[in-house]
């Protein structure tokens, strides 16, 4: 970790954490009561909600990766992968700073699940 500036990869983790809350922090709505020949607009709001709540699990997911990326810098363990040892790519964490693997490792974790 030569190059990589982690005062300003904790600034952007920070944000990151502070946007995807208050993404968290946005209510789902429940469909309305259906009434007889609303079946179309009772599915919309169904569709709507179920698409909203697989956006709050993305998000979840997200900020466990942030909350862990940010323990890793606290840690000092920051940009080792922990599955193989190696350096995470300077790259990679420029774009994905909360990415916990190297690609390879990445991979082989994308596989398993």
């Amino acid at each position: 970790m030569t190059t990589l500036d982690l005062d300003t990869i904790r600034a952007a983790l920070v944000a990151e954490r502070a946007r995807l809350v208050g993404e968290r922090a946005e209510t789902i709505v429940a469909p309305d009561q259906m009434t007889y020949g609303s079946q179309a607009a009772a599915a919309s709001q169904v569709f709507a909600q179920q698409r909203d709540l697989a956006l709050r699990d993305r998000t979840d997911h997200q900020l466990i990766l942030v909350n862990d990326a940010l323990a890793r810098l606290d840690a000092g363990s920051f940009g080792t992968c922990p599955r193989c040892g190696r350096p995470i790519a300077e790259e990679r964490l420029e774009a994905l700073p909360w990415a916990p693997y190297c690609i390879d490792c990445q991979r082989l974790a994308d596989r398993e699940h």
